[in-house]
Protein backbone atom coordinates (compact mmCIF):
# COMPACT_ATOMS: atom_id res chain seq x y z
CA UNK A 1 0.00 0.00 0.00
CA UNK A 2 1.31 3.72 -1.39
CA UNK A 3 0.25 6.20 1.17
CA UNK A 4 -0.05 9.69 -0.37
CA UNK A 5 -0.13 13.30 1.76
CA UNK A 6 -1.03 16.60 0.40
CA UNK A 7 0.47 19.54 0.76
CA UNK A 8 -0.98 23.04 -0.53
CA UNK A 9 1.09 25.84 -1.59
CA UNK A 10 0.74 29.47 -0.52
CA UNK A 11 -0.13 30.58 -4.12
CA UNK A 12 0.73 29.44 -7.70
CA UNK A 13 3.87 31.82 -7.60
CA UNK A 14 4.75 29.48 -5.13
CA UNK A 15 4.50 26.46 -6.53
CA UNK A 16 5.79 28.08 -9.67
CA UNK A 17 8.89 28.87 -7.65
CA UNK A 18 8.92 25.29 -6.34
CA UNK A 19 9.09 23.39 -10.18
CA UNK A 20 11.54 25.94 -11.81
CA UNK A 21 13.87 28.03 -9.45
CA UNK A 22 17.13 27.25 -9.34
CA UNK A 23 16.58 23.91 -10.98
CA UNK A 24 18.74 22.82 -14.26
CA UNK A 25 16.07 20.68 -15.21
CA UNK A 26 12.51 22.17 -13.60
CA UNK A 27 10.15 19.38 -11.89
CA UNK A 28 7.32 17.66 -13.70
CA UNK A 29 4.00 18.96 -12.99
CA UNK A 30 0.86 17.50 -12.90
CA UNK A 31 -2.61 18.88 -14.14
CA UNK A 32 -6.20 17.29 -13.24
CA UNK A 33 -9.54 18.82 -12.28
CA UNK A 34 -10.81 17.91 -8.68
CA UNK A 35 -14.31 19.14 -6.74
CA UNK A 36 -14.55 21.84 -10.00
CA UNK A 37 -10.81 23.31 -9.88
CA UNK A 38 -8.10 22.73 -12.09
CA UNK A 39 -5.45 21.48 -9.81
CA UNK A 40 -1.55 21.48 -10.44
CA UNK A 41 0.59 18.79 -8.11
CA UNK A 42 3.97 17.97 -7.94
CA UNK A 43 5.21 15.06 -5.63
CA UNK A 44 8.08 14.09 -3.69
CA UNK A 45 8.97 10.22 -3.60
CA UNK A 46 9.47 8.75 -0.26
CA UNK A 47 10.47 5.70 1.01
CA UNK A 48 6.34 4.26 1.57
CA UNK A 49 4.94 7.50 0.62
CA UNK A 50 4.20 10.21 -2.41
CA UNK A 51 4.22 13.55 -0.77
CA UNK A 52 2.61 16.17 -2.89
CA UNK A 53 2.43 19.91 -3.11
CA UNK A 54 -0.71 21.86 -4.75
CA UNK A 55 -2.40 24.44 -6.11
CA UNK A 56 -5.30 25.44 -7.92
CA UNK A 57 -5.21 27.78 -11.03
CA UNK A 58 -7.48 28.96 -13.63
CA UNK A 59 -4.98 28.29 -16.38
CA UNK A 60 -4.29 25.23 -18.12
CA UNK A 61 -1.26 24.41 -20.59
CA UNK A 62 1.55 22.52 -21.66
CA UNK A 63 3.94 24.37 -19.92
CA UNK A 64 4.47 25.96 -16.14
CA UNK A 65 7.34 29.28 -17.03
CA UNK A 66 9.03 30.91 -14.80
CA UNK A 67 11.24 33.87 -14.56
CA UNK A 68 12.94 35.37 -12.24
CA UNK A 69 14.99 38.69 -13.02
CA UNK A 70 15.56 42.24 -11.57
CA UNK A 71 13.39 41.82 -8.39
CA UNK A 72 10.47 40.25 -10.27
CA UNK A 73 9.05 37.30 -10.32
CA UNK A 74 7.21 36.42 -14.02
CA UNK A 75 4.77 32.88 -14.18
CA UNK A 76 2.51 32.25 -16.57
CA UNK A 77 1.20 28.37 -18.19
CA UNK A 78 1.83 28.70 -22.08
CA UNK A 79 1.53 25.91 -24.73
CA UNK A 80 4.69 26.76 -25.73
CA UNK A 81 8.67 27.23 -24.73
CA UNK A 82 9.51 30.16 -26.94
CA UNK A 83 11.77 32.16 -24.87
CA UNK A 84 14.73 32.10 -22.81
CA UNK A 85 13.38 30.93 -19.74
CA UNK A 86 12.21 27.86 -17.66
CA UNK A 87 9.56 25.88 -18.09
CA UNK A 88 8.61 23.05 -16.32
CA UNK A 89 6.43 20.65 -18.36
CA UNK A 90 2.84 19.35 -17.52
CA UNK A 91 1.48 16.64 -17.92
CA UNK A 92 -2.90 16.41 -17.55
CA UNK A 93 -4.37 13.28 -15.77
CA UNK A 94 -8.05 12.50 -16.78
CA UNK A 95 -8.09 9.47 -14.06
CA UNK A 96 -7.96 11.07 -10.71
CA UNK A 97 -5.98 8.07 -8.70
CA UNK A 98 -5.86 9.48 -5.66
CA UNK A 99 -8.63 12.06 -3.09
CA UNK A 100 -7.22 14.92 -1.80
CA UNK A 101 -7.70 14.57 2.03
CA UNK A 102 -5.74 13.79 4.86
CA UNK A 103 -4.16 10.76 6.00
CA UNK A 104 -4.55 8.81 9.41
CA UNK A 105 -1.14 7.04 9.29
CA UNK A 106 1.91 8.92 8.61
CA UNK A 107 4.81 6.82 7.05
CA UNK A 108 7.95 7.93 6.36
CA UNK A 109 7.34 11.14 9.12
CA UNK A 110 9.73 13.33 9.16
CA UNK A 111 12.50 13.61 12.17
CA UNK A 112 12.67 17.27 13.40
CA UNK A 113 15.84 18.55 13.57
CA UNK A 114 16.32 22.88 15.22
CA UNK A 115 18.58 24.37 13.11
CA UNK A 116 20.32 27.56 14.77
CA UNK A 117 20.23 30.32 11.60
CA UNK A 118 19.23 30.58 7.95
CA UNK A 119 22.86 30.43 7.18
CA UNK A 120 23.02 27.08 8.34
CA UNK A 121 19.70 26.08 6.59
CA UNK A 122 22.12 27.23 3.66
CA UNK A 123 25.13 25.54 4.08
CA UNK A 124 23.30 22.64 5.30
CA UNK A 125 22.35 22.14 1.36
CA UNK A 126 25.66 21.19 0.73
CA UNK A 127 26.22 17.69 -0.20
CA UNK A 128 30.05 16.62 -0.13
CA UNK A 129 29.27 13.29 -1.97
CA UNK A 130 27.08 14.95 -4.45
CA UNK A 131 28.53 18.57 -4.75
CA UNK A 132 27.16 19.28 -8.09
CA UNK A 133 23.56 17.79 -6.81
CA UNK A 134 21.80 20.47 -4.68
CA UNK A 135 18.49 20.78 -3.73
CA UNK A 136 17.00 24.24 -3.90
CA UNK A 137 14.05 24.72 -2.07
CA UNK A 138 13.40 25.76 1.36
CA UNK A 139 9.65 25.43 3.02
CA UNK A 140 8.13 27.86 5.38
CA UNK A 141 4.68 27.83 6.99
CA UNK A 142 2.71 29.32 9.98
CA UNK A 143 4.07 27.31 12.85
CA UNK A 144 2.18 27.78 16.48
CA UNK A 145 2.44 31.59 16.54
CA UNK A 146 5.79 31.89 14.80
CA UNK A 147 6.74 30.46 11.57
CA UNK A 148 9.69 27.85 10.22
CA UNK A 149 11.44 27.91 7.58
CA UNK A 150 12.97 24.33 6.50
CA UNK A 151 14.84 22.14 4.79
CA UNK A 152 14.64 18.40 3.80
CA UNK A 153 17.38 16.05 4.14
CA UNK A 154 17.83 12.21 4.11
CA UNK A 155 20.09 9.68 5.53
CA UNK A 156 19.89 6.15 4.40
CA UNK A 157 20.60 3.86 6.93
CA UNK A 158 19.12 0.16 7.04
CA UNK A 159 15.99 2.24 5.68
CA UNK A 160 16.13 5.54 4.53
CA UNK A 161 15.29 8.54 6.98
CA UNK A 162 14.41 11.98 6.08
CA UNK A 163 15.17 15.00 8.29
CA UNK A 164 12.93 18.18 8.06
CA UNK A 165 15.58 20.87 9.71
CA UNK A 166 14.10 23.76 10.61
CA UNK A 167 15.08 27.28 12.19
CA UNK A 168 12.09 29.31 14.17
CA UNK A 169 11.07 32.76 12.70
CA UNK A 170 9.79 35.56 14.82
CA UNK A 171 7.10 36.46 11.48
CA UNK A 172 6.34 35.25 8.38
CA UNK A 173 8.74 35.79 6.03
CA UNK A 174 7.67 38.54 2.87
CA UNK A 175 10.33 37.82 0.14
CA UNK A 176 11.11 34.98 -2.22
CA UNK A 177 14.57 34.07 -1.76
CA UNK A 178 17.06 33.18 1.08
CA UNK A 179 20.48 35.07 0.06
CA UNK A 180 23.74 33.59 1.57
CA UNK A 181 26.51 35.68 2.01
CA UNK A 182 28.50 33.66 4.43
CA UNK A 183 31.79 33.82 2.34
CA UNK A 184 31.31 37.87 2.98
CA UNK A 185 30.78 37.37 7.13
CA UNK A 186 27.94 39.13 6.30
CA UNK A 187 24.62 37.53 7.64
CA UNK A 188 22.32 35.42 6.07
CA UNK A 189 19.10 37.44 4.81
CA UNK A 190 16.13 36.97 2.84
CA UNK A 191 16.00 38.84 -0.62
CA UNK A 192 14.01 39.45 -3.91
CA UNK A 193 17.43 40.84 -5.57
CA UNK A 194 20.34 39.17 -7.17
CA UNK A 195 23.40 39.78 -7.03
CA UNK A 196 26.46 38.50 -8.17
CA UNK A 197 28.49 36.94 -6.39
CA UNK A 198 25.92 35.32 -3.84
CA UNK A 199 24.13 31.79 -3.34
CA UNK A 200 20.24 32.07 -3.57
CA UNK A 201 17.44 29.61 -2.55
CA UNK A 202 13.71 29.62 -3.26
CA UNK A 203 11.15 30.25 -0.47
CA UNK A 204 7.74 28.22 -0.97
CA UNK A 205 5.57 29.19 1.40
CA UNK A 206 3.42 26.70 2.28
CA UNK A 207 -0.74 27.62 3.76
CA UNK A 208 -0.70 25.35 6.42
CA UNK A 209 2.09 23.08 8.11
CA UNK A 210 1.48 18.90 8.01
CA UNK A 211 2.64 16.03 10.37
CA UNK A 212 4.78 14.65 8.07
CA UNK A 213 6.96 17.58 8.79
CA UNK A 214 7.40 16.00 12.56
CA UNK A 215 6.81 19.27 14.45
CA UNK A 216 4.20 18.65 17.20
Amino acid sequence: MVFQYFVETASFLDFARLVCAFREYPLRAYLFKYKGKMIFSSRKILSYSILHFYTSSTKDGRYISYNAQDGKERVDVVNSATTLTQYAPIVEIDTLPFPIKGAKMIKDRFKPIKIHGLGDLARLTYNPELPENIEPTLYTFPYKKKWVIGYITELELENLVYFFNYHELDSEPKLPFVKYSGHEGKPTEFSDKFQHGYHYFPVVKLKNGHPIFGLK
